[in-house]
């Protein structure tokens, strides 16, 4: 039965990012444990009861929606490395998966208006070696819908800041090429020429951006500089290094871009994944109109 949960870690590995991969094999090992426990020796052959099972036993352990889903999410991916690689007919998941969702309270992420956003990017202090750094990260974020771990992992051969473009690669996956604004451009350029020089040390290497040591800036780093800033901000709302991420994305849909074309410059592998965008934008237009429209306040 475990072998099953090796070949397919051996399959994700190099596939997805680190996040991703530890989730999914954390989330699939706890799923073959429970058939386990349940009497099953072959786990390519089994009905949809055993997911509805394992979704009773989650919501048991008082397990909220989001992780329920995301779990699920799991294993359905699991299943269809299964069948496409021949070692299973059908996916039990895709009879189930809809009970667990159609269950989820909608939770849409924050987004940050133009203004919130215009405050936020206005408070580190460029006359300091620190300030003129977190600003270029901020505005290189905002401005290309990045993830953090794709920013952490940005070499100074990533930006070329004559095109105003800024490749990323996720190890090899979702590679692409992305705009960068003239003012994201002009931050990182600033933060290039006259502050990063005088922070790197040899341990830093290529790294674009690196902590008062040095070196390599990691992900908790960043997550700190965001809390630090966006508690300056006092804005009400919880900001993330993800949030800028939503952001950027519902800032261009809303302004007219194409679904097809965020979701490249997001390097989503799938567009369902873009899709929540538009359901949010649809949200939010609901509730301008029912906070503005003057018939809709009568009710």
């Amino acid at each position: 039965m475990k072998e099953y949960g090796l070949k397919f870690q051996q399959y994700l590995r190099n596939r997805v990012s680190k996040n991703t991969y530890d989730s999914y094999t954390r989330d699939v090992k706890q799923f073959i444990a429970f058939l386990e426990e349940k009497g099953v020796e072959d786990p390519t052959n089994i009905s949809d009861g055993f997911i509805n099972l394992f979704v009773e036993r989650l919501k048991e352990s008082q397990k909220s929606n989001a992780t329920v889903v995301r779990k699920i999410a799991s294993i359905r991916c699991f299943y269809n490395y299964l069948v496409s690689t021949g070692q299973a007919q059908v996916s039990p998941v895709k009879k189930s998966l809809h009970l667990v969702l159609d269950k989820q309270a909608k939770k849409y992420p924050q987004i940050l208006t133009g203004s919130e956003i215009e405050l936020l990017l206005s408070l580190p202090d460029v006359k300091k070696i620190k300030g003129c750094r977190d600003k270029a990260m901020l505005e290189l974020l905002y401005a290309t819908g990045i993830r953090v771990s794709e920013l952490i992992e940005l070499d100074i051969e990533d930006i070329n800041l004559q095109l105003c473009t800024l490749y990323c690669n996720r190890k090899g996956k979702s590679e692409r090429i992305i705009p960068v604004h003239a003012a994201a451009v002009s931050a990182v350029s600033d933060y290039v020429s006259r502050v990063r020089s005088k922070m790197i040390v040899p341990e830093g290497g290529q790294a674009l951006f690196i902590n008062l040591n040095g070196r390599r800036l990691t992900r908790q780093g960043f997550w700190k500089i965001v809390k630090f800033y966006s508690q300056q901000a006092h804005i009400s709302k919880k900001i993330t290094p993800q949030t800028l991420r939503h952001s950027f994305a519902l800032h261009l849909l809303e302004n007219g871009a194409d679904l097809k074309d965020i979701q490249k410059m997001l390097g989503h592998a799938d567009i369902s994944s873009t899709q929540v965008y538009v359901h949010l934008l649809n949200d939010h237009f609901r509730e301008v109109y029912n906070q503005c429209h003057p018939r809709a306040k009568l009710n």
